[in-house]
């Protein structure tokens, strides 16, 4: 599966593109309000991406185990320090409703959590190289 996001800024504007293979769609992000950059920071939507990654992977894992959930919460949370400085103490909680036995919904939530490529692909690390850079100068 290969996937990307582009963003496109410039004074009061903000566009953003998110695909998946060969299917793209939008998302809509206001920009500031001061018109240059994105309505959402990065580390907001570094934790939407673990929020979201835990979501639809609660569900696909569900499905695998014949489990209908029907309501997801999830709450991420953590801590920025000084420019250029990685995220600390990231935690995240989930509250699944679901038809089932408490321990099989419990079982479904902790497998979810060691699956969800989001969370283990900042759990190991993963190297993130610019790889290209187009100047237009005026």
């Amino acid at each position: 599966m290969k996937i990307s996001a582009s963003v496109q800024n410039s004074r009061g504007q903000h566009h953003v593109t998110l695909t998946t293979n060969d299917n793209s769609h939008s998302i809509v992000i206001p920009p500031k309000s001061s018109g240059l950059g994105t309505g959402a920071n990065g580390g907001e939507l570094l934790f939407l991406a673990l929020a979201t990654c835990y979501c639809n992977d609660i569900y696909r894992e569900a499905a695998k185990r014949n489990i209908q959930v029907e309501q997801v919460e999830v709450e991420v949370s953590g801590d920025f320090g000084a420019e250029g400085e990685p995220a600390r103490n990231v935690t995240y909680k989930a509250k699944v409703h679901a038809k089932g036995t408490e321990a099989g919904v419990r079982a479904l939530i902790e497998h979810t959590d060691t699956v969800a490529e989001i969370q283990n692909t900042l759990r190991v690390g993963t190297d993130v190289k610019l790889s290209g850079v187009e100047v237009m100068a005026s």
